[in-house]
This record gives structure tokens, sequence and C-alpha cells, in this order.
């Protein structure tokens, strides 16, 4: 029996606490014996179904503050006072779990460092155990995320205490050797995965489109800000816009607003959204994938998951991306509009009217949806994992990369290169009127 130790950044949505259960699930499927414990503070955790030969320790809930600050959640007690809770917790799992390999989510030593003296203890006393760290394609914009690097040692920790950095992204988007300007000791542990590729079992995109009383003729909206805590914003917006919707046009709305929204904020949407045609809403499902399989257009915010799904099923969508408190989402969302994947609205410049505006040409668009990117994440990260288990790992050799400037000048250069399929709005708004002008008869009776 080999046995896998995963450490769950959380305290904010549901992004990484469901990545996480995808990797491990992937994993416990294609690693034969393999045991998976995960340790965790999401207070989402107990949502998903846990298969056999994978379980979780729940670690005292955390509130994220501001950039890099923390309160305890629930708990009536001092940070710090929470962190040493859980810093023993995590320790006590390791001690007792005894891994094979310890895989970190996000931050090298965990938060506020809770993770630093478990690692300590793996390195000195657990010398067979491997460790590895696991990078979303995007932490922050590079001047941020550099800081926080320098100030919180996380270099130096990649060096001394990690054997291996899987990269959930590939370079052509966003390379973090490069825009992190990580040394040659952290660089050449890196190894891009590339994006995950959902394994949800859909249903069929007729029988959702029948449930939802969608009749052929109509095109369906998905708007989802993801969790849901701060997706307020977006969903008011959207519903602001749909009073300008033009008369007769054949489109429907289904609004999941997400469960970590607050109550006082849904009833104030739902009481909006239902005095319109053709909008439901949803508080929270477990089925957003068939939905979204279901729909035309996907209006969200820019999470690594939803992202990764849009591009699995190959969807036209809108991404409002979350900016504060890091750019994560923005950068990701800009950089694949420019690669024409998508279509992005900086929120500081999102108006009702834009937003219609920007729906009704992805509606209307006639361009084909160009390839998806590198989506063999999972298979690739537990290959990698299966031969750190049975000792056959071996560090590719670090030619892909120099720290001469030369990969950084590519970046630049693809940075400014200008798509054809750029965001509706990067060259500047389009009067509405123009835009309800061009819709075509496909979605549209009449316009007003």
């Amino acid at each position: 029996m080999k046995k896998l130790l995963i450490y769950s950044h959380d305290t904010f949505g549901l992004g990484n606490i469901r990545r996480i259960m995808n990797i491990a699930t992937y994993l416990h499927r294609a690693v034969p014996d393999l045991s998976i414990l995960i340790v965790t503070g999401s207070p989402m955790i107990q949502s998903f179904r846990i298969p056999k030969g994978i379980d979780y320790i729940k670690l005292p809930c955390l509130s994220r503050t501001e950039r890099e600050g923390y309160s305890a959640k629930y708990l009536d007690s001092k940070i710090d006072e929470v962190i040493q809770l859980r810093t023993d917790l995590i320790l006590s799992a390791v001690l007792n779990f005894e891994p094979d390999i310890i895989l970190v989510d996000k931050k090298p030593y965990g938060i506020k460092h809770e993770l630093r003296k478990t690692l300590n203890f793996a390195k000195t006393y657990m010398p067979k155990t491997r460790t590895v760290l696991l990078l979303r394609d995007i932490l922050d914009a590079p001047e941020a995320t550099t800081k926080v690097w320098e100030d919180n040692g996380y270099y130096e920790a990649v060096k001394s205490s990690y054997d291996l950095v899987l990269v959930l992204g590939t370079p052509e988007i966003f390379d973090p050797r490069v825009e992190y300007n990580f040394p040659l000791t952290a660089s050449e542990k890196v190894e891009f995965c590339g994006y995950i590729q959902p394994q949800t079992l859909l249903r069929d995109r007729d029988t959702v489109r029948r449930e939802l009383q969608i009749k052929r003729s109509e095109r369906l909206v998905l708007v989802t800000p993801g969790g849901g805590e701060d997706g307020h914003a977006l969903i008011q917006t959207y519903v602001q816009a749909l009073q300008h919707m033009p008369t007769g046009a054949r489109i429907r709305s289904l609004i999941v607003t997400g469960p970590e929204m607050s109550e006082a904020q849904r009833m104030l949407l739902n009481r909006s959204a239902l005095q319109f045609p053709g909008v439901r809403m949803l508080e929270f499902t477990n089925d957003l994938p068939s939905y979204m399989n279901a729909s035309d257009l996907v209006v969200s915010m820019g999470g690594y998951n939803t992202v990764c799904e849009i591009l699995s099923l190959k969807k036209r969508a809108i991404i409002v991306p979350r900016v504060r408190p890091v750019e994560e989402q923005w950068i990701r969302a800009e950089r694949m509009a420019r690669l024409g994947l998508l279509a992005t609205i900086h929120p500081d410049s999102l108006t009702p009217q834009d937003l219609l505006r920007t729906v009704l040409l992805e509606l209307s668009s006639d361009q084909p949806l160009r390839p998806t990117l590198d989506l063999a994440a999972l298979p690739t990260l537990t290959n990698h994992v299966s031969m750190l288990l049975d000792g056959t790992y071996e560090p590719a050799r670090l030619s892909r990369i120099t720290h001469d400037g030369s990969s950084q000048a590519r970046i630049e250069a693809r940075r400014g290169a200008r798509s054809p399929f750029m965001s509706p709005l990067a060259s500047g708004p389009r009067p509405l009127a123009q835009t309800l002008a061009m819709a075509p008869a496909t979605f549209m009776d009449t316009a007003v």
C-alpha cells in the first residue's frame, strides 16, 4: 500500500478544494493500492462524495482578510492560536499516516508557515518521503508574487524542502520560472503538466435542455460566479443587463449563485431576476458541468477550475475576473483572450450595457472556436506521482528556459501581439444600438 498526503490550501471559494478532489479522485483510480489523506481547512469538503481509499482531516477554518492576511473563520480565537493548532494537527497527521509523498498545494510553507515544522521533520526523519509542490498556472501579478516569495523564503523552501514542482498550466500562457524570477535551483525542479480536464460524467445536452424547457430555437446563457462569496456584483450586473434585452430575443438564462453567497444577497437577486421571463436561478448544483455543456454561452468569473471546464467543453465564454485581493484571474483571462480562447471584461469597466453588448456579440459570432490548450494535466501529474512512488523519476534536463532574458522577450512579444479573436471590448465599446443591429435572426425576433 502506497500513501499520499495532500495539504490543500484553503480559505476562499471552492476552487482549491474542487481541484484537489479532482486530482485525488483521478490519482486513486489510476494508481493501484494508493491511499490518500487530504488535510484541509475548507468548509466545503464535506459536500464532496469521498470515494473509498480517500479520507480527510478537517483543520479549523480561516478567512482571508487582505493580501496575505488571515483570521479565524469560526473559532473565537486569535489567529496565532489557530495556526498553532493547525500546525500541530498537520504534523500529527504526517507522523501517524507516514506518507510516501507529501503533495502541497500552492504555498511552499503553507498558510502562515504552518507547514514548516512538518517539512523540516520529514526531511530529517522521513528521508524516503518525497515532497511535491503543486502550483496552478498563475498565483498573482509577477511583482506581487515575487515579493511574497522573497519575504516568506519560498524560493529557499523549494530549494531545500521539495523534490519536484508541478505546474498545472503551460509556459505558453504563463511561465512562472520567468515571470516570478525563479532561481535556477527552483526552475530545475519545475515540470509543466498542462491544464486539468474535468472528469465529471456529463448528462446529455439535449436531456438537460429539455429539463430546463429550452427550445431548439433558443440560446441558453449560464451565469455562474463559482462559490459565490464575491459574485454578487457580476450577477447583479447581468440582471440589470436583462432590462436592456431586445424584445423578442430568444435567449434564456440560468443563474447559479453559489453556496457561499449570503442569504440576503441571494434573496435580493432572486427578486430582481425572476421578474424577467426566461430566467431560472439555482443556489447550488453539483452538476454544473452538465449545465455548462447544455449552454451556448458561459458568463463567469475567471477561476482556474471554471476556465478549464469552459475550455474542455469548447464553450464560448465571457470572463469577468476577480482582481482583488490578487490579480490571478485577470492575468489568466487577459492572456487567454489574446489567444482567442474567450472574451473578457475587467470588472472595473463592467456595465450592464457592455455586458449585454458582449453577450450578443458572442452569441452571434460566426468565428470558429479556436483549439483549446493542453488539457492533459491529470494523466501527466499521475505519471510523475507514479514514478516518484516506484523510484524511477528522473528530473528533465533544463533545456527549455534560459535566464538571459530571451524567454522574457518571447513572452513580451506574445503579449503585444493582437489576436483577431480578442475580447470585443479590447478595442473600445461598440454602441449598443450597433450591436443590436448586428444580431442575427437566429436568436432574435425583433430588435428595439
